[in-house]
């Protein structure tokens, strides 16, 4: 990871399904261990993306220093690749210092390639072309049925409308002549003292935050937002403009749907994504689980980040 690496230093990432509290308890994390914060989630790297990526704002991160936000225009592409190397660079950085990186964010796939063994395939400007091509002819629905005969496991993990990464997962199973799904991330850490600290939650009660959240983002002005961004590329981005939420206001604002269906939308959407991300974090059993509503969460998550520093059980 860049930098110098000192064991004792520990790594720790708060994950969980999005709304289910992981921000506070990533700041209480950082305070009590003098740490800072390095974000994980893959839209919160944009500029101008606030409000429908729940960004924390600077005045409410406790004056706690935080990483990789904002580090890009909506109009660039990001991948995981890239981020992996960023966010080691930072994470080696910060241990070398003796501060303990906190990571937190949406993005399970971005965690985990921080913090275990996975190195990426090449890719193939031609046949990533040809895949495209096949993908604006044949639609992104054939394009998944595709992936999801050749490899069903890979298929499982990847969102059916994300053409993207269905596009990437049959350019590497052609590439390499395997399943994509063997290139992802090995349950093994690339570091040592990494621990994992999830939160977690019911669904009935997590299904009334995500409403309650997304209902707040509609009142703090992310049609504006929208509005604003699609009048910087937001539409043609190739990554961005998938963030949940963001569609279902371009709808709306291209006069397809209602307000209320609009917020409707990003309800469901985000409720099928914590799914998801519950379904990903059950198949980890090196994830240490705290309640959200747990007084004593905190203490809980400490005594697990000190046994994975001692490296006892």
């Amino acid at each position: 990871m860049g930098g110098v690496q000192e064991p004792w230093v520990p790594v720790v990432a708060v994950v969980g399904p999005t709304a289910a509290g992981k921000t506070d308890l990533s700041l209480d994390l950082a305070e009590a261990l003098g740490g800072e914060v390095v974000n994980t989630d893959a839209m919160q790297v944009y500029r101008g993306m606030d409000i429908g990526t729940a960004k924390l704002p600077v005045a409410e991160r406790r004056g706690i220093a935080h990483h990789l936000l904002d580090l890009m225009e909506v109009t660039e592409p990001a991948s995981v690749a890239e981020f992996q190397q960023l966010a080691r660079t930072v994470i080696g950085d910060l241990r070398g210092r003796a501060v303990a990186p906190v990571l937190v964010g949406g993005s399970a796939l971005y965690t985990r390639a921080v913090l275990d063994r996975f190195e990426f395939p090449g890719t193939s400007a031609t046949l990533r072309a040809r895949l495209e091509g096949e993908l604006a002819e044949a639609g992104v629905a054939a394009m998944y049925a595709r992936l999801a005969e050749s490899d069903p496991v890979a298929a499982a993990s990847i969102e059916p409308g994300n053409g993207r990464r269905i596009v990437r997962a049959l350019e590497v199973i052609e590439l390499t002549g395997r399943p994509f799904s063997a290139t992802l991330p090995q349950l093994e850490y690339a570091v040592p003292g990494a621990v994992q600290i999830g939160v977690r939650i019911d669904r009935a009660r997590l299904d009334e935050r995500i409403e309650l959240r997304v209902q707040r983002m509609f009142d703090a002005g992310f049609v504006a937002e929208v509005e604003g961004l699609l009048a910087r590329g937001l539409a043609e981005s190739r990554t961005a403009s998938r963030a949940i939420g963001y569609p279902e206001v371009m709808a709306h604002l291209a006069g397809d749907t209602t307000l209320a269906e609009a917020i409707e939308r990003t309800v469901i959407a985000t409720r099928r994504f914590a799914r998801r991300q519950e379904a990903w974090f059950k198949r980890d059993p090196r994830i240490h689980w705290v309640e959200y509503d747990d007084p004593a969460r905190l203490e809980h998550a400490l005594a697990q980040v000190r046994a994975a520093v001692d490296g006892t059980p």
